[in-house]
């Protein structure tokens, strides 16, 4: 596989409906808001769903999940340490550090992808490895209501003390409904260092467009999280006259004028406008909405 030769950017266009994004953990796990009132999913919950997608479609991934664990390895050190290359070669106090990117790189998509950094008790040294693909927080385009419901529990959790539980008082965190929008890159220059190739770069379109397959949970029921549209911009060279960040604000969302102040309900109540920079190429969109 050639490594990666046209930068590539893209901005994706999700909602959410009855759910919780992403919760926060100092804050009750209510779904993640900022102090304008704007909802926010952060970059490592999209990657972490990225990374599940990769997974799903059969790539070898370095930072798996607990739930989705293939490979048997209960740690990072325990994955790294079934990779007899990498333990060869870091066994020794004078490791090769761009050998054992260059392995890991190799033996896992997300390392590749993301990067990684290799830091474990009794290795003489650590190991960066610098991704080309950067991802931005997710921000909601209008303030998020989000509606809270108690809900108890009337079982009990060990046997033995008779009698019928008592009620268990807890919280339900959703947001009534939210458009999000994060945006990324794929580096050229940082692509070629890692080995990530074109055939990779699709893989992850591939994930960003199914990026909630298989996502179900409580906090998100099935078909609560929708990707409604991506834009990527596969560019004519490594380094375009056009900048990321011309490129990002390039999609304009607005609420419909004929809302008069009411709150939005659907992604039909935007207007979504891509007004694409002078001399940039024409991104691929892929629509679901």
């Amino acid at each position: 596989m050639s490594t990666l030769t046209n930068k590539i950017d893209f901005e994706v266009i999700i909602s959410a409906t009855d759910a919780n994004p992403n919760g926060d953990p100092l804050s009750g796990n209510r779904p993640r808001i900022n102090s304008k009132g704007l909802g926010e999913i952060s970059d490592v919950c999209i990657k972490r769903k990225i990374r599940n997608r990769l997974q799903d479609m059969g790539e070898r991934i370095f930072v798996q999940s607990d739930d989705k664990c293939d490979d048997g390895c209960d740690s990072l050190r325990a994955r790294v340490d079934s990779c007899d290359e990498l333990k060869k070669i870091s066994a020794g106090k004078n490791t090769n550090k761009d050998e054992y990117a260059r392995i890991a790189c190799e033996q896992w998509m997300d390392v590749r992808s993301f990067g990684q950094v290799f830091a474990f008790k009794g290795d003489a040294v650590s190991v960066g490895v610098r991704g080309p693909v950067s991802i931005s927080i997710a921000k909601s385009v209008s303030p998020i209501e989000i509606i809270s419901m108690q809900i108890t529990k009337s079982v009990n959790s060990e046997g033995g003390k008779g009698g019928k539980a008592s009620d268990t008082m807890g919280t339900k965190n959703r947001v009534g409904f939210g458009l999000y929008v994060f945006k990324g890159s794929i580096n050229c220059q940082l692509a070629e260092k890692t080995g990530f190739s074109d055939e990779d770069a699709e893989k992850i379109k591939k994930a960003l467009v199914t990026l909630f397959e298989n996502d179900c949970s409580s906090a998100r029921p099935e078909g609560s999280m929708q990707v409604c549209r991506v834009y990527w911009w596969k560019h004519d060279s490594k380094t375009p006259k056009v900048s990321s960040a011309k490129i990002h604000n390039a999609v304009q969302i607005k609420e419909k004028a004929e809302l008069n102040g009411n709150e939005p309900n659907s992604v039909a109540d935007y207007d979504i406008v891509l007004n694409n920079p002078e001399g940039a190429v024409q991104p691929e969109i892929i629509d679901n909405i």
